[in-house]
């Protein structure tokens, strides 16, 4: 039979590409025919069979049961039917191989077919059953040898033609052949033609839509495929599955209303009504769900077409969320930076009027028989100003001036009180666990430092935990020894309590480790840390006269362990109290530099009563007036820090400690970053009064001052 005359298309459907690639390797031009059936066909027909030396198949492709329904329909709509397909028995999702050939068959029975399987989906009854007793059925058992799909294709190829041409034989060869002949010459021609238009345009068209494809799916905004009429997703991109925490056959075929992404029906819709009705939307600000609740604030772009007779929109979805959150931190950083500096400011004149207030109702109520409802009213008053002072210092830590103050302090209460702060700060999907024992020793720290140290722990272990965990503040008494000592060099012998910090994150390798509390050293991504976090609480720790230990593994968590050393005298707060109360006076000279008149009376005041010469200025010019006539009497400077004329109070206390070396220098002010800033050799030995405060600690500042 020669090979021209014969039907050579096969159409393949299968899921897998593989194999399509594979049949076409197989079937490309193959060697020489079955000379059994050209023998029967000449016998049949009466006609000589041509040797042909090689047959180049026509072969089709079919991803799915439906696509090869529709490709069968085509090729018998064009006068073109395949003669054989091989069909893949599974080929998820939709219909399976035997019903994509039950309805092959029932449009176009003569179709030969083998079935492809690898499996033993079903017995050779189970087809029968299905699809009816036909002998066009052949089964093909996967992996499939290359020889085998060979004489298959050639058989039943011509067995299809045999078949076709008895057909035709069989209701008047002699005069349809004939007939038949023309119309498919005439109809060669016409399809060479459209062949060879249809080639050209499905090249272009590849080549459109692959471009299309590529640029689609590799644009890192997210971007979407939305059928204007349905409001169903047709496609989307790899970007739109990282925003929305969806996998791509959860979001295709439904619609953003049953996904959940849009949570304000109002907005979707007037978005669809924009679209239909303008054809392209532009920057409009609407919410995104994603599948684990998260909301991003998105710039949707969106612009109507036709596709393939369909009208969707091209959705692109900028987020903004990141940009957002740093504007608002950004403005609530400035409105912290305002309202800081109106509290510092604030807080030191404020400060200046308690220590009046505070001053004056001390010596009123240190005066003999003072009458009882004098007494009570000079207590409230002292108790207002107090609470006053406490308020200011609140400001203070606020605006980040406060002074360190070490005292006796106990770790439960700091970190106690801190509780429900940091269960908030950590969220609901990390689980915070306190364990605190009852009889838990003192310290002397600052209690704002312990605090920040524990903040900035806990927060370091919140990042490090982004999917949820758990994790534990810990504290407990430890005695360290030698071993301990020879271990960490950073080491102190004896009690010490240590306040541990333990989650169960990302952990860190060795090489993190190692640079952990280096200033700006961090792990995070650009925008998301200061890498200065570790390292303030390695330096507050280290001020506090103790250190830290860090341990860690990767995809293990981390440990960070303080140690702070136990209140060797057991002193309490109650006791200090005490002593600064029976604080003694002396009769030192004592030059006071103050620049607030009424802070400047209370403190001469409150020194003479104790026994104390004393002699007032208000700025440095006066003070060094002063002292150039009687530097040999005075014994102690007491100077404000923050004063005018040009001169603070450090550069005073530095040039009068250039004359006289021995000169005892009190500092007093109502917070300490200006002086703080200072770059002053007297910071090792600074001795310091916070404002406001009472003359009995007024007393004991000096009295230390003068015997440290």
């Amino acid at each position: 039979m020669p090979a021209e005359s014969r039907n050579h298309r096969i159409l393949v459907v299968d899921d897998n590409t593989s194999i399509h690639e594979d049949v076409r390797k197989i079937l490309g031009v193959q060697a020489k025919e079955d000379e059994a059936l050209d023998s029967d066909a000449a016998e049949l027909f009466g006609t000589k069979v041509e040797e042909v030396t090689g047959i180049e198949f026509e072969i089709d492709s079919a991803f799915q049961g439906q696509e090869g329904l529709a490709m069968t329909q085509l090729a018998l709509d064009q006068g073109r039917p395949y003669a054989m397909a091989l069909v893949d028995v599974r080929m998820p999702p939709g219909w399976d191989g035997i019903e994509t050939i039950s309805r092959i068959w029932k449009m176009y029975p003569e179709l030969q077919v083998v079935i492809c399987t690898a499996y033993s989906d079903y017995s050779w009854e189970e087809m029968i059953r299905q699809v009816g007793k036909t002998d066009n059925l052949v089964i093909l058992k996967k992996p499939f040898d290359n020889v085998e799909v060979l004489q298959l294709a050639h058989t039943l190829t011509r067995k299809w033609m045999l078949s076709h041409r008895l057909q035709c034989h069989l209701r008047g060869l002699d005069q349809m052949v004939a007939c038949r002949t023309e119309e498919l010459l005439m109809t060669n021609a016409r399809l060479r033609e459209e062949m060879k238009e249809r080639e050209h345009t499905e090249k272009q068209l590849h080549i459109s839509e692959e471009r299309f494809s590529k640029a689609f799916q590799a644009s890192p905004i997210p971007m979407a495929i939305q059928n204007l009429a349905t409001e169903c997703y047709l496609d989307v991109n790899d970007a739109f599955l990282v925003m929305t925490g969806f996998q791509r056959p959860d979001i295709v075929g439904h619609t953003p209303f049953e996904l959940q992404l849009s949570i304000e029906p109002e907005v979707r819709m007037r978005l669809l009504e924009l679209l239909r009705q303008e054809r392209s939307v532009r920057n409009f600000e609407c919410q995104i769900r994603t599948r684990a609740g998260e909301m991003h604030e998105c710039l949707v772009s969106a612009e109507a077409v036709d596709l393939s007779g369909e009208s969707v929109a091209l959705v692109a979805a900028l987020d903004v969320s990141e940009q957002r959150r740093l504007e608002k931190q950004l403005r609530h950083a400035q409105k912290l930076e305002a309202v800081g500096q109106l509290a510092a400011g604030v807080a030191h004149d404020f400060n200046n009027m308690l220590t009046v207030i505070l001053g004056h109702t001390s010596l009123q109520l240190a005066v003999a028989n003072l009458e009882q409802d004098m007494e009570n009213s000079l207590n409230q008053v002292t108790l207002a100003a107090e609470r006053a002072a406490a308020l200011t210092r609140q400001l203070l830590a606020f605006s980040r001036r406060q002074v360190v103050q070490p005292r006796v302090l106990n770790l439960n209460r700091v970190v106690g009180n801190l509780r429900d702060m940091l269960s908030r700060l950590i969220g609901e999907h990390i689980e915070l666990r306190c364990e605190f024992p009852g009889n838990l020793p003192s310290i002397i720290a600052d209690e704002g430092n312990i605090e920040q140290i524990v903040t900035n722990l806990v927060l370091n272990a919140r990042d490090a935990m982004p999917q949820g965990g758990r994790l534990i503040v810990r504290m407990e008494t430890v005695q360290i020894g030698i071993m301990h000592l020879n271990s960490n060099p950073q080491a102190r012998l004896g009690l010490h309590i240590c306040l541990s910090v333990i989650d169960t994150g990302c952990g860190m390798n060795a090489k993190t480790l190692n640079h952990m509390f280096e200033p700006f050293f961090t792990t995070k991504e650009v925008g998301k840390g200061t890498g200065l976090g570790l390292a303030t609480v390695h330096g507050i720790v280290a001020q506090q006269g103790g250190w830290v230990e860090a341990f860690s593994k990767e995809n293990e968590g981390s440990t960070f362990k303080v140690f702070l050393r136990v209140n060797g005298n057991g002193e309490d707060e109650a006791s200090q109290s005490v002593a600064v109360a029976n604080a003694r006076g002396g009769d030192e000279t004592i030059l006071v530099v103050e620049d607030e008149p009424g802070v400047r009376k209370v403190i001469t005041d409150t020194l003479k009563q104790r026994g104390y010469e004393v002699l007032g200025a208000s700025d440095g010019p006066e003070a060094i007036g002063i002292w150039s006539q009687k530097s040999s009497e005075i014994d102690l400077l007491m100077t404000d820090v923050v004063m005018p004329n040009g001169m603070k109070g450090n550069v005073l206390a530095e040039r009068l400690q250039a004359e006289k070396a021995g000169l005892k220098v009190l500092f007093s002010s109502g917070y300490s970053m200006d002086f703080a800033t200072e770059a002053s050799p007297l910071k090792s030995r600074i001795n310091f009064l916070q404002k406001p405060y009472k003359p009995e600690s007024l007393i004991k500042a000096v009295r230390d001052c003068l015997d440290g």
